[in-house]
């Protein structure tokens, strides 16, 4: 464990207290109870993790800071602050994203300066509209297979489902449709389950070491046991899936195979990045490809099934909105079983809902940015270089100051009317500015058509015998999983 200070930069308040990983020990659970009475933000990586981000965002004007252990850093939850950072290309943090490069690779989620900036440029083709089409019968295939399995279990027995494990599997399934063109189906064949569990693990292994601040030292942390665990992770996870020995020995001759068909609109991911090119002709290399294929496979993976996952869930609280996205869907498809791309633009309401669902329930609460030069923000205050900043997203889509009952599931906040006079970076699910998610049309096309399957084919409501806790990992999941009852409609 170590002390964590908070200061307002508002209040000009210095308050210190134990962060600790409460799960297994009761009396350091008794301590962050007693942090609840005060103003306290105990590192606990818990649902009152959050609810203090939220509560601290109000506080102080959406911008307060905090040491943990020798780094020092800085919580932004308002658009103003927020405006600032995200107008820039500053470089992610240098605690949480060094944890998970080991696994991803120096791919666009971690990379920075040059590199960054040329990979971006030469991957943007890759989530054009025009290759996004073809990908919407995919996920809408993916989704009516997931829908297949839904119905064969239930018609054994009528128990709650879990959606984070089925809604992974369907995502994995069609990321490795869109990437290498994949053909069968993952949720089918029963493979990858190890790659959905090494992913799991391997998470809660990178926030060990946010509860232990001797684990953010790399030479220290080598030695510990969670250290050696990664290993044998990493090799179910996407690195072995995307370049296998045999897909190295065959990158040519995809190649040479493809050249006839360049102008054809059904590339797949991988096909993109081996086209792209410079305009000094040089394209990017075998490591390159790699490490955006591993960047794309964690990203495009885990985050949009926790999006999925929690708007299947709000939905299910409020059957009143359930019923009103499902009218839309039907008079959307018809009779039709697959969603087609013409749909994405009619289904408003839904993707009213989806927004809502990610406002309250951010697929990725935080995020950080590290400062290469002092930054002054419209307020005055300035923050000098070398100063980590954290976005906290959870806390800036749940502040009263911004959001009217915060807390409360309303889709129509994102109606036209509503969405007019907003602030803009009040809603940042997906990041904004030059560093923003670039995969965001990807994830809500696949948001789209899989809630739109899932709604023509069934009833969901909630689970009353399970109590619903807040994990917040490197995705937002919940503690226990996230069961929802599900009936087939006929």
């Amino acid at each position: 464990m170590w002390a964590t200070q908070i200061r307002s930069n508002a209040a000009k308040a210095s308050i210190s207290c134990i962060s600790v990983n409460t799960q297994n020990n009761r009396y350091l659970s008794a301590c962050a109870r007693l942090a609840d009475d005060h103003e306290y933000l105990p590192v606990t990586f818990d649902e009152r993790h959050l609810k203090k981000q939220a509560r601290w965002s109000e506080l102080f004007d959406g911008l307060f800071s905090y040491c943990i252990g020798l780094y020092v850093c800085m919580e932004l939850s308002h658009p103003s602050p927020l405006s600032k950072l995200l107008s820039t290309a500053e470089p992610k943090d240098r605690i949480s994203y060094r944890t998970i490069k080991p696994w991803i690779g120096d791919g666009l989620l971690v990379s920075s300066g040059e590199k960054w900036a040329r990979n971006r440029r030469l991957l943007t083709p890759a989530f054009h509209f025009d290759v996004l089409k073809p990908y919407v019968g995919i996920f809408s295939s993916t989704a009516n297979i997931m829908a297949d399995k839904w119905r064969k279990i239930l018609s054994k027995n009528d128990e709650p489902l879990e959606m984070f494990q089925h809604v992974s599997l369907m995502t994995l399934d069609s990321l490795l449709k869109c990437i290498f063109g994949q053909t069968g189906s993952v949720q089918n064949e029963g493979r990858d389950g190890s790659y959905i569990r090494s992913v799991y693990q391997l998470t809660e292994l990178v926030m060990k070491r946010f509860q232990f601040f001797p684990y953010l030292i790399d030479w220290i942390y080598y030695f510990t046991p969670s250290a050696l665990q990664v290993s044998p992770m990493l090799q179910h996870c996407p690195r072995i899936l995307a370049w296998s020995d045999s897909r190295q020995e065959g990158r040519e001759e995809k190649k040479r195979s493809r050249r006839n068909q360049v102008d054809s609109q059904n590339l797949d991911f991988l096909d993109i990045l081996l086209d792209a090119k410079d305009s000094d002709g040089r394209g990017l290399t075998d490591e390159e490809i790699q490490h955006e294929v591993d960047t794309f496979m964690f990203e495009g993976h885990d985050t949009t099934a926790s999006g999925l996952s929690w708007c299947l869930y709000n939905l299910a609280r409020h059957p009143e909105y359930q019923d009103r996205c499902r009218k839309e869907v039907m008079d959307v498809m018809g009779d039709r079983s697959d969603v087609e791309w013409d749909d994405m633009s009619k289904l408003t309401f839904l993707t009213m809902c989806i927004k809502e669902s990610l406002r309250l329930h951010p697929a990725v609460p935080n995020i950080g940015r590290s400062l290469t030069k002092p930054m002054t923000f419209p307020d005055g205050r300035t923050v000098p270089a070398e100063t980590d900043l954290g976005i906290a997203i959870y806390g800036c889509h749940h502040n009263s100051a911004l959001w009217e009952n915060p807390e409360q599931y309303d889709p129509e906040r994102f109606n036209a009317e509503n969405s007019k006079d907003r602030p803009p970076h009040s809603f940042i699910p997906f990041s904004a500015g030059p560093r923003n998610c670039i995969g965001q049309h990807f994830a809500m096309h696949e948001m789209r058509s899989v809630l739109a399957v899932c709604l023509k084919n069934f009833q969901l409501r909630i689970d009353d015998t399970r109590i619903l806790e807040l994990l917040p990992q490197l995705v937002l999941k919940a503690k226990g999983g996230l069961w929802l009852k599900v009936t087939p409609i006929e």
